[in-house]
């Protein structure tokens, strides 16, 4: 992840939550007085940026403070296991406290749900990612969670690849105008991706040659039948409705990718606290 861009969210994170000072630590605590705490499981989950997300907003508050044991990113935590400690300056602990915890348990979960995800396909040839559902300002983070529970990212951005969809196509007109007007205007070295909500629209994404047909909403029935058309010609991603219960039998229709956007928005978060010690 980009640690400068992650600076900078940490510091506007932290602005929205002190505000002016906190009022409570403040009046209790003097500025030179010194503690330490335990970042503390409360439930099982997939630990998820103990040191770059959780660790850093402390020491983006306070460079002061020490971040102790961080666990690795994918570790396994059972209720009551350590995450981190940290130590310092006690307002400091107690200002960055909520900012560190919100976070961490937000992308710990998506690292938890991503692999619930992963373990049910993990015997078949089938990659799951991401999308661009994610929260405004925690894309970064929340993908960083995907790719730690076993998960894969789709493009960050919209300047990370072609991906003409639906609304594309409407006010086009169609998708064999859409992908050559595509082709005039960017580099051949960029893979074309249309999305596909017909079979028909499979068959006329094969006749302009695109590179990935995502197959949009499609009953696994059905997605099984573009694969067999498309046969091997192009990549093919299916999106759109995938949830646990339905996944084997989207992975068993031979799709090479499978999108989900629950993963980063409909994702648990998990119950982690601060304990001092």
């Amino acid at each position: 992840m980009d640690k400068n861009l992650l600076d900078r969210l940490y510091r506007s994170f932290l602005r929205e939550d002190i505000g002016r000072g906190d009022l409570t630590s403040e009046a209790i605590f003097s500025a030179d007085q010194s503690g330490r705490a335990d970042i503390v499981a409360r439930e099982s989950f997939i630990a998820a940026g103990a040191e770059i997300i959780g660790g850093r907003v402390f020491t983006t508050q306070n460079p002061a403070i020490e971040i102790i044991n961080p666990l690795d990113d994918g570790t396994e935590v059972q209720p009551g296991d350590l995450v981190f400690s940290v130590q310092g300056p006690v307002i400091d602990l107690l200002k960055a406290e909520r900012t560190a915890l919100n976070l961490l348990q937000r992308i710990s979960g998506i690292a938890t749900f991503t692999a619930s995800f992963v373990e049910k396909v993990r015997d078949y040839p089938v990659r799951i990612c991401d999308t661009r559902k994610t929260t405004p300002g925690l894309r970064m983070l929340e993908k960083y969670g995907v790719v730690v529970g076993g998960g894969s990212n789709h493009r960050f951005n919209l300047t990370d690849g072609i991906l003409i969809k639906d609304n594309h196509i409407a006010a086009c007109g169609s998708i064999s105008a859409a992908v050559e007007r595509v082709r005039l205007r960017v580099p051949h070295t960029i893979r074309i991706e249309v999305e596909a909500d017909t079979l028909d629209q499979v068959r006329e994404c094969l006749e302009c040659g695109v590179d990935i047909i995502m197959l949009d909403n499609m009953s696994p029935a059905t997605m099984r039948e573009a694969v067999q058309i498309i046969d091997g010609r192009a990549l093919v991603e299916a999106s759109g409705g995938i949830v646990l219960e339905n996944l084997t039998a989207v992975a068993e229709s031979g799709v090479d990718i499978i999108s989900i956007g629950a993963l980063t928005h409909s994702a648990p978060t998990c119950d982690i606290g601060m304990d001092w010690s």
